[in-house]
């Protein structure tokens, strides 16, 4: 886990393929993955529990992933609405996109 804002933080919970989005400890969130080849990290599904929606936890989330899988050197397939959506708002992120 990486603590990525005060009580936030967000880690790659590789055993359940997906990120988790920790709020003061608890599960506030996820992004479900799938890695359908090396080097590639397909992000499926954005979620964030909805008694903490409003809070912009689902961008930071978001951010973590993308910058995990950069760190990575990984390339990303955005089949998730909310994480192209993401992407399409930052472009720093576009060079990871797995061209189709």
């Amino acid at each position: 886990m990486v603590q990525v804002e005060g009580n936030v933080e967000v880690g790659d919970n590789a055993d359940d393929s997906r990120y988790d989005l920790l709020v003061d400890g608890e599960l506030g969130g996820t992004i479900v993955y799938r890695d359908p080849r090396r080097g590639v990290r397909q992000l499926v599904h954005t979620e964030v529990k909805p008694e903490l929606s409003g809070r912009g936890l689902a961008a930071v989330v978001a951010k973590a992933a993308l910058d995990d899988i950069r760190a990575k050197g990984w390339k990303v397939v955005a089949t998730c609405p909310y994480i192209a959506s993401y992407v399409g708002k930052h472009p720093e992120y576009e060079d990871l996109v797995e061209p189709r």
